[in-house]
C-alpha cells in the first residue's frame, strides 16, 4: 500500500509542473518582493471631480447670471442672524434671553449649528448686547438703538395695516376655496410685511375675514366677501399700459409639425399668439386639468401675482411650497419658471433657489418701487454693519451702502 501512496504523490508533483494554468505566484520564490511599493501615491493619483449636487449647483450658468440679484441672496445669508434674532427676541418677555439658552436655538436665531452665538452678537454691537443679571447668568438683549428701531417699525406696521389687509384679501381670493391656515400666513408674514399680531388684528375686520376651525383643528382664515375690484392682477394692469411688452414677456411655444416648414419669424409670431391672454390668477385653478396649457398659464399667473404682492418682489422655494395646495402648484414649478426667463429670474442653487420679478429691479439690482417696510429694513441692515457710531453720525450711516 505504501508504494501506491508514494506513486500518487509523484503524479501530483508532475501534474503541477506540466499544467500551464497553475498560478506561478502561488509557488514559493527564493526572493521576496514585499518591500516594493505597489500602490500609487496619493500625490500622483488623479483627483476625481465631485459629482454635481443640487445643493451646490447654481441655477444660472455664468453667462446668464445677474450678479446684482445674486448679491441680494448673499446679503440675506450674511444678515440672517439679525433678521431671525430680531423676530425671535421680539416675542420674548422683556426682549431678553439667557445666553445659555440662546446657544441652543441656532435655528430660531439664524446662526450655523455648532457655532457660538456670542461670535455673532459681537458682529452687530449697535443692535445686540449681553449683560450680567442679578442671578449671575449672562443674558442677550437689544441695545437702546434697537429698541428705538423696533418702536419705529411697530408704528410703521400700524400705519400700513390697511395695505396689509388688502394683500391678505388678495391672497385669499387667489387660493382654493378662498381659505388659508393662519399658521401659513404667520410663517410668511415678513414676506408681505404682515405684523406679528395679525392673527389678533383680523377680528377688527369682520366684513373681510372669518376665522374657522378645520378638521385638523387648525385656525383657518376665510374670505368673507368677494371684491371684484381686487380681482385684477398686476399683469392685467400692465397689459393695459403696454400690450406688446406684456406679450413678449411670456413664452408658451406651440407644438406644430415639421411639415409646416415655418421660418424663425413665423414661429415667433405663432408662439406670440399663444402667449396671451394668461388665465387670471383669481380664477378657480382646481378646474383645470393638471397638464393642459390653460393650467400652466394659470400657475404662471399665480406665481407672478404672488411675487407682486411681496415686499421685495421675490420669494424662495420655501415660500412657494408653503402655499402649494392653496395655489394648485405642482412639483414642476421650478421647470415651469425656468421656461419664462423674461419674466422671472431664478437665483441660488437648484435645491435652495429664489425667484425674482425681473421688471421690479433696475440694472443695479435695486427695487424700482420700495415699500416703507423695505426702506426700514435697509436702514436696519446698515446699522447691522456698523461697529461703532459716533454722536451725530446717523446721517453718515444712512448714506452707507451694503458691502
Amino acid at each position: 500500500m505504501a508504494w501506491r501512496f508514494f506513486s500518487f504523490l509523484s503524479k501530483i508533483k508532475s501534474s503541477k509542473t506540466l499544467n500551464p494554468n497553475v498560478n506561478p505566484s502561488s509557488t514559493k520564490s527564493p526572493f521576496s518582493t514585499s518591500f516594493l511599493v505597489t500602490k500609487t501615491p496619493k500625490s500622483l493619483k488623479k483627483k476625481r471631480k465631485p459629482k454635481p449636487s443640487p445643493r451646490t449647483t447654481p441655477v444660472q450658468t455664468q453667462p446668464n447670471r445677474i450678479h446684482e440679484l445674486e448679491r441680494i441672496l448673499h446679503r440675506d445669508a450674511l444678515l440672517r442672524f439679525v433678521t431671525r434674532s430680531k423676530l425671535f427676541l421680539s416675542t420674548q418677555p422683556e426682549h431678553v434671553l439667557r445666553l445659555d439658552d440662546a446657544g441652543k436655538l441656532h435655528r430660531e436665531l439664524g446662526f450655523p449649528r455648532g457655532r457660538k452665538v456670542s461670535r455673532f452678537i459681537r458682529r452687530h454691537p449697535l443692535l445686540f448686547q449681553t449683560y450680567r443679571h442679578t442671578d449671575g447668568k449672562t443674558w442677550l438683549g437689544f441695545t437702546d438703538l434697537m429698541e428705538d428701531l423696533l418702536a419705529e417699525e411697530h408704528s410703521l406696521m400700524d400705519s400700513m395695516e390697511l395695505n396689509r389687509v388688502e394683500k391678505v384679501r388678495k391672497l385669499l381670493m387667489m387660493s382654493a376655496r378662498h381659505r388659508i391656515p393662519l399658521s401659513k400666513i404667520h410663517h410668511c408674514r415678513t414676506l408681505f410685511g404682515i405684523p406679528d399680531d395679525f392673527r389678533d388684528r383680523v377680528s377688527k375686520y369682520p366684513n373681510f375675514f372669518n376665522v374657522v376651525i378645520d378638521n385638523d383643528r387648525r385656525r383657518v382664515l376665510e374670505l368673507a366677501n368677494w371684491d371684484p375690484l381686487l380681482a385684477v392682477s398686476a399683469l392685467e394692469r400692465e397689459f393695459v399700459v403696454d400690450e406688446d411688452g406684456a406679450k413678449r414677456k411670456f413664452s408658451f411655444p406651440l407644438k406644430h409639425g415639421k411639415g409646416l416648414d415655418l421660418e424663425v419669424d413665423d414661429k415667433k409670431k405663432l408662439d406670440l399668439l399663444n402667449a396671451l391672454p394668461l388665465v387670471s390668477p383669481y380664477s378657480d385653478g382646481s378646474k383645470f386639468d393638471a397638464w393642459t396649457l390653460e393650467a400652466e398659464k394659470y400657475r404662471v399667473g399665480v406665481v407672478h401675482e404672488f411675487l407682486s404682492l411681496t415686499l421685495e418682489k421675490r420669494a424662495s422655494i420655501h415660500h412657494l411650497v408653503e402655499f402649494k395646495e392653496e395655489f394648485s402648484l405642482t412639483k414642476h414649478t421650478y421647470e415651469m419658471l425656468r421656461k419664462q426667463p423674461r419674466a422671472f429670474y431664478l437665483a441660488g442653487t437648484e435645491m435652495n433657489w429664489a425667484v425674482f420679478l425681473k421688471d421690479a429691479y433696475d440694472r443695479n439690482g435695486v427695487l424700482i418701487e420700495k415699500d416703507p417696510q423695505v426702506v426700514f429694513n435697509e436702514k436696519l441692515y446698515k446699522y447691522a454693519q456698523v461697529d461703532e457710531m459716533e454722536p451725530g453720525s446717523d446721517d453718515r450711516v444712512e448714506e452707507q451702502h451694503l458691502s
